[in-house]
C-alpha cells in the first residue's frame, strides 16, 4: 500500500500468481481489455524465456473512497517457473492482495501444491501468512476439468476456506468475477489498517 496525497489516491497492489501457464496472464490480458483506457494505464510485459511478466495500474471508481483517497489498483502476474523464484519474491513486496490461478487439469495438481507452497513462503518473508492475508483462489481452464479434478482442488488447495471461482480465463468466464473478489478482499483489509 502506498499513498499519493498530492493525488489522493491509495495505490493498492494485487498479484496473480499460480504455476507456469495456468493463464495469469491471460487473465490480466482479459481484464486489462475490459477497462475504460481513461481509467487505465499502459499494459508493459516484461518478457522472460517461457513467460512474461505483465503489469498495468487502473483507478477503480466502482468502490468510491477509502478515507478520502481514491483506490487505485496495480495488477501484476509472477513467471511461474520454479527457476523465476527470485523474481516472484520481488513482484509480491508491498503486495496487498493476490488471486492464486491454479490450473484445474487434474496433470497439474502437483504445479499447484507447489506454487501455492512458493506463495505462503514469499509471503512469510514479507511478513505475512495466506491464514491472515487478503486472497482468492481461481480455478482456471474449468472446461479441460473433470468435475473430480475441480472437487480435488477444492479439497487440496482450499483448506483456508478462501472465496473460489471457476474460470475459463481465454473466454472471459470468471475473470472480472474473481478481481471484483479480490478488490473486495484487498479493500476490506486496508479498511483494518490505514
Amino acid at each position: 500500500m502506498f499513498i499519493n496525497w498530492a493525488q489522493k489516491e491509495l495505490n493498492l497492489k494485487v498479484v496473480y500468481y499460480g504455476p507456469g501457464l495456468s493463464g495469469k496472464t491471460t487473465n490480466l490480458e482479459y481484464i486489462y481489455s475490459q477497462i475504460n483506457p481513461a481509467c487505465r494505464g499502459d499494459l508493459v510485459t516484461l518478457k522472460t524465456r517461457e513467460e512474461r511478466t505483465l503489469y498495468f495500474d487502473f483507478l477503480q471508481v466502482e468502490f468510491g473512497k477509502i478515507k478520502g483517497l481514491r483506490p487505485k489498483f496495480n495488477l501484476y502476474t509472477i513467471p511461474g517457473q520454479i527457476y523465476y523464484r527470485e523474481s516472484r519474491r520481488i513482484i509480491l513486496r508491498g503486495v496487498d492482495g493476490v488471486v492464486f490461478v491454479a490450473d484445474s487439469q487434474q496433470d497439474r495438481s502437483t504445479d499447484n501444491l507447489d506454487s501455492l507452497l512458493d506463495l505462503e513462503q514469499n509471503l512469510i518473508r514479507n511478513g505475512h501468512s495466506l491464514d491472515t492475508f487478503p486472497w482468492v483462489l481461481q480455478l482456471n481452464k474449468e472446461d479441460l476439468a473433470t468435475p473430480d479434478s475441480i472437487a480435488d482442488l477444492k479439497e487440496k488447495l482450499n483448506f483456508l476456506n478462501v472465496p473460489t471461482l471457476t474460470a475459463v480465463a481465454s473466454k472471459g468466464k470468471g475473470v472480472l468475477e474473481t478481481l471484483k473478489m479480490a478488490i473486495q478482499n484487498t479493500v476490506a483489509n486496508v479498511h483494518e489498517t490505514i
